[in-house]
């Protein structure tokens, strides 16, 4: 099966598990394909975390999931070293934490402190994880999935904007529509009658296995999409777009009413991968000006911060990068 098959099975088998989330999908397919983290946003009960694990289930991969919670420690994530007394004389050995894993889903990432939170910056950025002293090098196929609860709920915690710049594409999941919601129910009712038939040994047509989708199917995608041209005139949309965000004032609008500062070099190294994951998925070799639009809310919403007047008019980060692709022309 070639690789742009593999991704598209890919894709299909996770639409069948989350109904009503297709962005969500997307996203998540082109944050494995451009070799990022993702950081997912959205209220409780809107498949989050069904989402990640959704991906993991039909992939050859190694899963784990961390709970993020006020009492975690940073060697609950990273892994420590033990003392070990079986052969003699006593010795430490590294024991690996939940992190070295193909997927790691941190769950509600933002209901642990700073210090826990800071223990996956290492990881994320370098691929790499230091213990006492030794580096310990992470899985070829390594990315973070991390869900956030918003900001202003309860017992959540604001991420540090360094580990904020870490991932490359900042997802918000919104409720679905009314039909949605009622095939959410469908498909959840018959989740639970297969659990009950399964426990009671009732005899069902056996369904067909499908075979999971090898890593090998993940690099060769990466492969072809390096291979994906970007026009000059692409890249520098991607640049204005860029330097738009930190220096507003060169154009004309609210912008620099709104913005103090703006998105860092990884925002621009963010529109470049995920806009050239996005032109493969749609069967081109090549990049356009739509193929940014349609990345540059998730690659950029995170790595902006606002003004006070702007979060007293009720403006959200979103809604300053949609003013942003307004003003900034193709040149």
């Amino acid at each position: 099966m070639k690789a742009r098959e593999s991704i598209a099975a890919l894709n299909q088998r996770m639409s069948a598990n989350i109904v009503g989330q297709q962005q969500v999908v997307d996203r998540l397919i082109i944050g494995l394909l451009a070799n990022g983290n993702l950081l997912i946003e959205g209220l409780p009960g809107l498949a989050k975390t069904r989402a990640v694990k959704s991906l993991a289930k039909a992939m050859a991969a190694d899963f784990s999931r961390i709970q993020f919670t006020p009492d975690l420690l940073p060697s609950d994530v990273t892994g420590t070293e033990v003392m070990y007394g079986d052969s003699g004389a006593p010795q430490f050995r590294f024991d690996q934490g939940p992190i070295f894993a193909n997927i790691v889903l941190a769950d509600e990432i933002n209901r642990a402190p700073a210090k826990v939170q800071a223990a996956l910056l290492e990881a994320m950025e370098e691929r790499q994880v230091t213990v006492a002293g030794t580096t310990h090098k992470m899985p070829d196929l390594f990315m973070v999935m991390a869900t956030q609860n918003p900001v202003e709920q309860e017992g959540t915690y604001p991420l540090p904007e360094a580990q904020m710049d870490r991932f490359l594409m900042h997802v918000y999941v919104d409720y679905g529509t009314e039909d949605a919601e009622g095939e959410i129910i469908r498909l959840v009712r018959g989740e639970e009658q297969s659990a009950v038939d399964k426990a009671n040994k009732v005899e069902n047509k056996p369904r067909e296995q499908a075979e999971p989708i090898s890593q090998d199917a993940v690099f060769a995608a990466r492969a072809e999409i390096a291979k994906v041209k970007v026009s000059d005139i692409v890249e520098r949309y991607m640049v204005d777009l860029v330097f738009a965000s930190r220096y507003p004032d060169r154009y004309q609008g609210d912008l620099h009413r709104w913005l103090t500062v703006g998105a860092s070099p990884r925002g621009a190294l963010a529109l470049d991968r995920c806009a050239r994951v996005h032109a493969w998925l749609d069967g081109r070799d090549h990049t356009l000006p739509e193929d940014v639009a349609a990345v540059a809310p998730d690659c950029l919403r995170h790595r902006l911060m606002l003004s006070y007047e702007a979060n007293a008019e009720g403006l959200t980060s979103s809604a300053v990068v949609e003013q942003l692709l307004k003003t900034v022309a193709v040149a």
